[in-house]
This record gives C-alpha cells, sequence and structure tokens, in this order.
C-alpha cells in the first residue's frame, strides 16, 4: 500500500493532511467533500489514508491501464495467480484495538467502525477473503456484519456445527489491488490467486498462528469467530441509509501484528471509495454476460445508483431483441441490481447528459420499458419489500434497427 500511496504522490493524486485531524467526523467528512487520496500524518495521534480507491483513475492506475480498458481488462480475469507462501507472521503482540484509529464515521453509527478490514478465513481447507464492517466492542472486540448465505457467514455456520470456531485474520492496510481482489465475487476460495493475477501474477503471504495466511498489510488482527453474538448498527451503508440493528456474531482477536507507525485505511460508507469496491467488481461479471447475448463494448455502475444499484450497458446491436436480452442478463449476472439502461456505441456511459439524452430520444415508454416484479432485490435497497422482493426496470435506450441515419446525431466536419 506504501508503493502505491508513494506512487500515487507523484502522479498528484495524494492530499497530504499535516494538521491533527480527528478519527470522530473529521476524517470522514473531509473525505465525502473529495475523491482524492486523503494523507492523514496526524489522525489521532496516528497516521491514516482515505479515499484510496475514490475514483476509477485510482483503480486504472493502480492496474497500469486506462480507465476506458478497465472493465474488458477484469472480464478477461482466470483467477490463476500464485500464492507464495513466505513463512510465519512475526513480531506479534496482544491485542489493543484502542491503538489503532478507529473512526466514527456518522452521528448515527452505533459506534467506531473499522470499514476496510479483510477478513480472512479458513475452514475445512477452504480459504476465503472478503471485507465486512466491524463495530468495536472493547479492545479486544468487534462485532461484524456477516451477510447470511456469503461465504464466510457458511464457513462459520460449518465450523460452529464441528463444535469448533472460525479461525480469522483480519487485514488493514492491503494494496488497493488486495483489498479489490477481495471485493469481487470469484470462484470459490480464489481471492488470493486473484489478487495475484491482479498484481501481475504473484503475491506473498505469511501465516497466522491460528493457520490463516494473510498477504501484506499495515495491520493484522488474528482471531477467532465463535458463537457469541451482539447487537451491530445502525450504521450508513451504500445508499447513505441507516441499516437497521442486528444481532451478528462476535470476533475475539488474540495477537496483532502491526508495521512500524502504520498507515491505517478508512473506507467512508456510502463514499466514493465505498461505491467504486462494491459496484465495479460486478462490471466485468455483467460484461461477459451480456457478451453472452450481444456484442458488448462497456458497463459502468453508476455513482448516482449508489454505485451498485444502476448499471448502463453499452451494446452494439445485431438485431432489434438484443438490448432487452441484454437487460435480462446483466439481471442475471448482478441480483442486486435494480435498474439498467442499454444503449449504443455512440453513447458516452461516463455521461449522465448523455445517457439521459438516450432516454429522451429513442425510448418509447409502451415497448422500450421492461418491468419486473416480485424479483429478488438487493438487502441494500430501502424500497425493498419485507420479503425481500421488489421490482426491476429495464431500458432499451438504442436505436431501432433501420432508423440509424434518421437519428444519427449531427457532428461537426
Amino acid at each position: 500500500m506504501r508503493t502505491f500511496i508513494d506512487s500515487m504522490r507523484k502522479q498528484g493524486r495524494v492530499e497530504d493532511i499535516e494538521e491533527p485531524c480527528s478519527t470522530i467526523y473529521e476524517a470522514p467528512r473531509m473525505a465525502s467533500r473529495t475523491d482524492k487520496i486523503l494523507f492523514f500524518h496526524d489522525l489521532d495521534g496516528h497516521r491514516g489514508v482515505m479515499n484510496l480507491l475514490g475514483n476509477r483513475g485510482a483503480l486504472a492506475a493502480a492496474l497500469g491501464l486506462e480507465e476506458r480498458d478497465l472493465v474488458r481488462h477484469l472480464a478477461a480475469a482466470t483467477y490463476n495467480g500464485r500464492v507464495v507462501d513466505v513463512g510465519e507472521c512475526e513480531g506479534g503482540v496482544p491485542v489493543d484495538l484502542s491503538r489503532i484509529p478507529v473512526m466514527k464515521h456518522y452521528p448515527g453509527d452505533a459506534g467506531r467502525y473499522f470499514t476496510a478490514g479483510v477478513v480472512f478465513s479458513c475452514s475445512g481447507g477452504i480459504e476465503n477473503a472478503s471485507i465486512h464492517r466491524m463495530m468495536v466492542l472493547d479492545d479486544r472486540r468487534v462485532v461484524a456484519r456477516l451477510v447470511e448465505g456469503r461465504h464466510t457467514h457458511t464457513l462459520l455456520k460449518e465450523a460452529l456445527t464441528a463444535g469448533e470456531r472460525l479461525p480469522v485474520a483480519v487485514t488493514v492496510g492491503t494494496h488497493p489491488l488486495v483489498t479489490f481482489a477481495t471485493s469481487t465475487r470469484v470462484p470459490e476460495g480464489k481471492e488470493l490467486a486473484y489478487a495475484a493475477e491482479l498484481l501481475g501474477g504473484e503475491i506473498a503471504v505469511r501465516r497466522c498462528a491460528n493457520g490463516v495466511r494473510v498477504p501484506d498489510a499495515e495491520i493484522v488482527l488474528e482471531g477467532y469467530i465463535g458463537a457469541d453474538m451482539a447487537s451491530e448498527g445502525p450504521f450508513v451503508d451504500i445508499t447513505g441509509t441507516y441499516d437497521p440493528v442486528r444481532q451478528q456474531p462476535v470476533i475475539e482477536f488474540t495477537r496483532m501484528y502491526c508495521k512500524e507507525d502504520p498507515i491505517y485505511h478508512g473506507i467512508l460508507p456510502a463514499g466514493d471509495e465505498h461505491k467504486l469496491l462494491m459496484g465495479a467488481p460486478y462490471e466485468p461479471k455483467i460484461y461477459r454476460a451480456v457478451g453472452e447475448v450481444t456484442t458488448v463494448r462497456n458497463v459502468l455502475l453508476t455513482k448516482g445508483g449508489a454505485g451498485y444499484l444502476h448499471a448502463v450497458v453499452q451494446i452494439r446491436k445485431n438485431t432489434n431483441g438484443d438490448a432487452k436480452n441484454a437487460i435480462m442478463a446483466a439481471f442475471a449476472a448482478h441480483t442486486s441490481l435494480k435498474h439498467v439502461v442499454v444503449v449504443d456505441e455512440d453513447i458516452d456511459i461516463y455521461d449522465p447528459h448523455d445517457v439521459e439524452y438516450a432516454i429522451a430520444t429513442r425510448v418509447r415508454g409502451d415497448t422500450d420499458i421492461m418491468i419486473i416484479p416480485g424479483v429478488r432485490g438487493s438487502s441494500l435497497d430501502p424500497m425493498r419489500l419485507g420479503d425481500g422482493t421488489n421490482v426491476k426496470v429495464g431500458v432499451d435506450a438504442t436505436i431501432v434497427m433501420g432508423r440509424e441515419d434518421e437519428l444519427k446525431r449531427a457532428e461537426w466536419l
């Protein structure tokens, strides 16, 4: 992560905050006002960073790509990077979470939350890595939001059924491509291999005392998830609204490993980095799915759609039914998606005005809008019904084939 920050500073993408800054509201408020990387030199006496992947340019820079090539590049992933064991974690000390500048982001939050902690776990020889928000309970324990049915929750259930605790290691301050990889739905156990692929082919890992393997990080917290539960929330999630209070599993940490003068990474809930990490990993998945039914050009999960609920899909039509097939493919690839707009190649999907133009000039409400009621929606959508279902809407904003010359936009010579 330090190498990445240094490279971004040379590109003018880092704003150094030299004056003292509070972990309670102040640093999060500053991060909400910009998508530049903010490097705090005195975050309640510690160092910290926010907006590490605050925009697509930062992600492209981490991958050495142009922004326009991001989705196509990610869609070609094979999850076959090399994971190299380089030894054991060394220099651990008894855990003390008070030594870490964990932030409280909004006045209505229940407490201080880790938001960029990657939870690495292992059970039955199967590894997993994913980001979970974690509310600090005391100097040794946090309560983590584990979404039911997701891999960490499944591994925990299996461990508890076997009468065991689930060993975990939480890393804070990894290379942003590791963070991105662990935010992505990949084949089972392939998070580290995917991170290695994104990093150029290889990643080094060390083994904690509880057997869990972790990559390089500023902070590593080693511990276990058992049967204990605690209240978690309220907490602001991707839509900028408060998630309700739930009973969630408690993680008890036993040891911690820190680099000298560690840099804490915090993600602003509902901020630009949160939206990118939630949505951008689904873009290549949608890209591949749409590519099975028509010629796909690009995919974007929009910032205005909370980075997660709204997609714009750019295609080249081969038949008049292609746009509607693309809509259905997108919904199948990302089941939390709520609204999809499909546009032609001449529409700039990164320009919301251009997308609106396509809707205004190429859509007939009686023929080009698909309404699909009673389907599974996102648990993060405030408009979901009590049973978790919602209504999905697809908009075919493409030109009807045969009318291209009639609807072609004027251009300067």
